[in-house]
């Protein structure tokens, strides 16, 4: 497979790359795990590729008010050796670890997959449950876009010509909260069918944090608004689990495939929900 003629441009600074991605028909090009293959498909098209690949300044984990700043072209094998995201943000480094294979995670970066917005991928339903943020530069200035306001559908996100995406923020996660990812894979790819990542914190009083991702369901990765509604201000016992788990596709277009029939999946997810909310409940201080 071979994809149709475009320019090619390596940018030295992020401003260059700007410069370069404003003009009609440039996108990014960062580890080339998501674009190229697009490319190649035809399902794509680029009159040039911007390499922002060796920009060092989009790349790094780092502390930032109690929470992570990412930079776009950190890797996925990067996140995985860092102690800030192993120590304070377990429900990241477990999910990475199973992302793809040792190739991909050692050249793939987390901007890449984010601003690729596969339905499927597993980073994107991990970051809607941390609350993340993507923070979008232009030649026209900087803004910060909520994760769960990013992703509008498959392969569509809320960039706008001409940005980059440089950096992921998390928020610090809430004190004694328990986090877990669930995921039904197809056997031969190890694809995400469906997947579903929990943040909960069970207190005294009750759950009073559950945030819920979801991703390989719909059309996009999405918030699972009715679960988080249910299973909040519950003891986060079988029965509210159980409740919450079967609202999980409650307000999306549920999609099938040669994979999974839509109802199969709308299972699977459901399944996965509970499994997800059982396990970060019991992991909650």
């Amino acid at each position: 497979m071979i994809p149709a003629a475009f320019d090619y441009a390596k940018a030295s600074s992020v401003d260059e790359a700007l410069d370069l991605l404003a003009a009609d028909g440039s996108r990014a090009l960062a580890g080339g795990h998501s674009i190229l293959p697009l490319l190649k498909l035809r399902l794509a098209h680029a009159d040039r590729l911007v390499d922002i690949g060796g920009l060092a300044e989009l790349k790094g984990v780092a502390a930032h008010d109690g929470g992570l700043r990412i930079g776009a072209l950190t890797t996925y094998r990067e996140l995985l050796d860092s102690a800030l995201v192993s120590q304070g943000y377990p429900l990241l480094a477990e999910a990475t670890d199973r992302i793809a294979d040792l190739q991909v995670r050692n050249r793939g970066t987390v901007g890449g997959g984010v601003a690729h917005a596969d339905p499927a991928s597993d980073m994107a339903g991990i970051l809607l449950a941390l609350d993340a943020a993507f923070v979008l530069r232009s030649r026209g200035g900087t803004r910060t876009v909520a994760s769960r306001d990013f992703f509008r559908g498959a392969f569509t996100t809320a960039l706008a010509p001409g940005e980059l995406l440089t950096e992921i923020v998390l928020p610090p996660l809430p004190a004694g909260a328990g986090t877990a990812y669930a995921v039904q894979e197809q056997a031969a790819s190890g694809y995400p069918i469906a997947g579903v990542a929990a943040v909960v914190r069970r207190s005294a009083g009750g759950c009073d944090h559950v945030a819920v991702g979801v991703n390989g369901v719909a059309d996009a990765a999405y918030r699972a608004a009715a679960t988080e509604a249910t299973l909040r201000g519950t003891a986060g016992d079988a029965a509210a689990i159980a409740a919450a788990a079967a609202r999980v596709a409650e307000g999306v277009r549920v999609q099938g495939d040669i994979h999974a029939p839509a109802e199969y999946r709308a299972h699977l997810v459901s399944v996965m929900a509970g499994r997800a909310l059982e396990r970060a409940i019991a992991r909650s201080a």
